[in-house]
């Protein structure tokens, strides 16, 4: 058999037949994007009138209470499932106890919420960082290092106060151990047992919350959260930390950073049956901004593969600063 001739002979995949169109593309898509997966973060702002642009977070603002209604019906009119509200309270002090004042930003967020759609999941982030004078997660000890135990009050207070306002959902994400079995005992006891928690349960130490802490006014006064957030390196510790979380009560549990975290959004699908969150974090939204304001890259087709990706790994639920912009691009599609 001549050369030519045995090379006409072998058989190979054509995997190109089903790429060859949009059509076929789509109908052989593996991992799907929708709008109802996506959660918009919503900064509601008790000291401001008018909605504040966040230069760090381009398209975002601080939002006054009177306004958030109108961004959630537009957030429900997009299809996206859910917002994520993060309060900043008119004062703060060092125990963070506005963070459960039953007239603070947030509940009354939540509650003009409610009275705008029903067509909205409501989850509400429980930590103390926004409403601390010194910007750290919890309650400190005379040496500065955080006091765990005792912040686990003042969490639990919040959750009661969120639940108590509408919320659908408590969102801890302060990284202290034990809070989950606090906040769920506390809603439990107070007629609140069917709010669901959505556990930050592997939250990392990471150099991408910058904007974040820009815009929610909580970046640390002293030293920073190393103590108490996971170290990047670790992945068999967010699995513990996930499965902790899991026995004390978490109805979900959230990978926060997303996108340099996707074995850990895997290993959690893989050995959880509970529904697996992540967070597409402010710098991972931000980097993609300012690329793309430099013509380094387009902005829609990064950021549905950023997603994309976040999805593919095994997270039904993606917070994210893109979900209005996202949601309009994948009707479009």
């Amino acid at each position: 058999m001549s050369l030519v001739t045995e090379r006409e002979s072998l058989t190979f995949a054509r995997f190109h037949r089903l790429r060859r169109t949009p059509a076929l593309r789509r109908l052989v898509r593996e991992t799907r994007l929708d709008p109802a997966m996506l959660v918009l973060p919503v900064f509601v702002d008790a000291r401001v009138d008018d909605p504040s642009p966040i230069a760090a977070l381009p398209g975002h603002a601080r939002v006054p209470i009177r306004k958030v209604g109108d961004l959630a019906a537009r957030a429900a009119d997009a299809g996206i499932g859910a917002v994520l509200l993060f309060g900043l309270p008119e004062s703060k002090d060092k125990r963070g106890t506005a963070a459960a004042d039953p007239l603070g930003p947030v509940p009354s967020a939540i509650r003009a919420i409610r009275d705008a759609t029903d067509e909205l999941a409501i989850v509400a982030d429980v930590c103390l960082c926004e409403y601390t004078s010194h910007g750290h997660c919890g309650v400190l000890r005379e040496d500065g290092a955080i006091d765990n135990d005792r912040t686990l009050e003042i969490l639990a207070d919040a959750a009661r106060v969120y639940a108590g306002a509408g919320a659908d959902v408590v969102a801890p994400s302060d990284m202290m151990d034990g809070r989950v079995a606090a906040i769920r005992s506390a809603l439990d006891s107070s007629s609140h047992e069917d709010t669901a928690i959505l556990a930050y349960a592997a939250k990392y130490a990471s150099s991408l919350y910058g904007p974040f802490r820009d815009a929610a006014d909580c970046a640390p006064a002293f030293g920073d959260r190393k103590a108490y957030q996971l170290d990047p390196p670790n992945r068999r510790e967010a699995l513990a930390e996930l499965a902790a979380d899991v026995a004390e009560g978490a109805d979900a549990l959230m990978v926060k950073p997303a996108g340099p975290y996707l074995d850990v959004i895997a290993a959690a699908r893989a050995r959880f049956d509970l529904p697996i969150a992540a967070y597409q974090v402010s710098g991972e939204y931000s980097a993609l901004h300012a690329a793309a304001q430099r013509g380094w890259l387009d902005l829609r087709r990064a950021a549905l593969e950023s997603l994309t990706a976040i999805a593919r790994a095994g997270a039904g639920i993606v917070v994210t600063y893109f979900a209005l912009e996202a949601a309009e691009w994948l009707r479009q599609r």
